[in-house]
């Protein structure tokens, strides 16, 4: 990564928002489990499994990428119960989604305070993905830091775009440039 986000950083910005704010201790996941792809056969990944939640926020400006947190299910219903001071019983899947969305603006925008400027943040997204999602925790563009809670698990990524990458995707072309 050409700006130097560390798992430190990424760890801080995560207990701000989750011990501060819902009083929920999350803890780094320090071990890996060993990579069966062969482009990543000298790393170490770790996953999250199928049917987790992912929100994130896009950066343009002198910092471009994406910020984006991925919450296991049971650890999305427990977030969402405490946010909304309900019974994980009653939380719908919109407000779920909602949940992630502000979980993803809080921890981005701790994040992007460290970031070179100026930097804009896009509007949070959230979806719920089908599959499982593994990934090292460092590759040439990001930098991941896995937690765990009694209710499930959370990764946080900080992904840097190239404005060659930004250029071939056409997505972020004219915001990074």
């Amino acid at each position: 990564m050409h700006v130097a986000v560390t798992e430190e950083s990424i760890e801080k910005a995560n207990a701000l928002f989750w011990e501060q704010m819902l009083a929920m201790q999350l803890n780094p996941i320090d071990e890996y489990d060993a990579g069966t792809d062969a482009d990543i056969e000298t790393n170490k990944v770790r996953c999250i499994g199928s049917a987790h939640v992912v929100g994130s926020c896009d950066l343009s400006g002198a910092w471009c990428g994406r910020i984006e947190v991925r919450l296991s299910r049971g650890l999305a219903l427990q977030a969402t119960s405490a946010m909304l001071m309900q019974p994980v019983d009653q939380v719908q899947p919109g407000d779920t989604l909602d949940a992630t969305k502000e979980i993803a603006n809080m921890i981005a925008g701790t994040l992007k305070s460290a970031l070179p400027r100026p930097c804009t943040m896009s509007v949070p997204s959230a979806a719920v993905e089908t599959g499982d999602f593994c990934i090292p925790p460092r590759t040439p563009d990001s930098v991941t830091v896995f937690f765990h809670h009694a209710s499930g698990e959370l990764m946080v990524r900080v992904w840097e775009q190239t404005i060659e990458e930004e250029s071939e995707k056409g997505t972020y072309a004219q915001l990074c440039a």
